[in-house]
């Protein structure tokens, strides 16, 4: 169907992701591709679409609240003294074409645009390899080019007056379950300590899942996490969390984030000798 194409990601044959490229979502959402389900290699699914307390969640993918103004986040945007609005602000990404289309992964072209015209223009690689019999690896790489004639920036809730809100480029929006999941890094742990901090990898814990999310790359590394995991649990990788991210005319903003998906509760040990293997120096 046209305006739904889909591929299916494989580990070792096995299925472990769907990517929409053309959903058919209404514009307050700002439709974009995403990955939905991905699952462990056992199976288990480890993201969710739409969920009832944000319907603007829409799986694995990229999402940005305030591009000069323009949300490809979905929902409300924060203003500055007035707190969530309704606007109608919202753009989306466009898939253009692939340039690589393979099981284990893919190449692809993207335009971001709003009130009719391309703001930025997107490259993005992702690839799936195997790690263990119970661990896969998800690298997933962005490069956002401003095709516009002048100087644009991204923000946040955060730059725009909302502390701690600062979300905004790859996010991961988890199975929610009846138990709150456990959030750790490699010196601390806990959502309070972990959301807004900086740290080479982070680890989600769920009933019978792991997801740890690693920054590939010394500037994906330098961006804090956010983090939910009370409210919902959802990871991001902020790219604007206490200023605004310039991106100068034709100048280019590249993230690397590897995403480890385990079957099993990782320990520390377990989750920092994964990313070792996972993450290439």
């Amino acid at each position: 169907m046209m305006n739904n194409d889909s591929l299916i990601l494989r580990v070792a044959g096995r299925p472990v992701g769907r990517y929409i490229t053309r959903p058919e979502l209404p514009p307050k959402l700002s439709p974009r591709p995403y990955l939905h389900p991905v699952t462990t290699l056992a199976g288990t699914a480890v993201t969710e679409l739409s969920p009832a307390d944000h319907l603007h969640h829409l799986g694995v993918g990229v999402a940005v609240p305030d591009v000069e103004g323009h949300n490809f986040w979905g929902g409300r945007t924060y203003v500055r003294d007035q707190g969530p609005t309704e606007l109608d602000n919202h753009g989306a990404q466009r898939h253009s074409a692939f340039q690589i289309r393979d099981p284990d992964g893919f190449v692809e072209e993207l335009r971001w645009v709003a009130a009719g015209n391309e703001l930025l223009r997107e490259r993005r690689t992702v690839a799936a390899a195997e790690l263990t019999d119970v661990a896969w690896a998800l690298d997933f790489t962005f490069s956002l080019t401003n095709t516009t004639p002048e100087p644009l920036s991204i923000g946040s809730p955060a730059t725009n007056g909302r502390p701690g809100a600062a979300y905004g480029g790859f996010f991961w929006r988890a199975r929610k379950e009846a138990e709150t999941p456990a959030v750790f890094t490699a010196g601390t742990e806990g959502e309070e300590a972990v959301h807004g901090a900086r740290a080479d990898w982070l680890a989600l814990v769920g009933a019978d899942w792991t997801l740890v999310f690693a920054g590939a790359t010394e500037q994906t590394r330098r961006d804090p996490w956010f983090v939910r995991t009370g409210e919902y649990p959802g990871v991001g990788s902020s790219l604007a969390h206490e200023e605004r991210l310039p991106i100068p005319a034709g100048e280019t903003v590249v993230r690397r984030v590897v995403t480890i998906v385990a079957d099993g509760r990782l320990d520390r040990g377990e989750a920092a000798a994964l990313v070792r293997k996972a993450v290439s120096p």
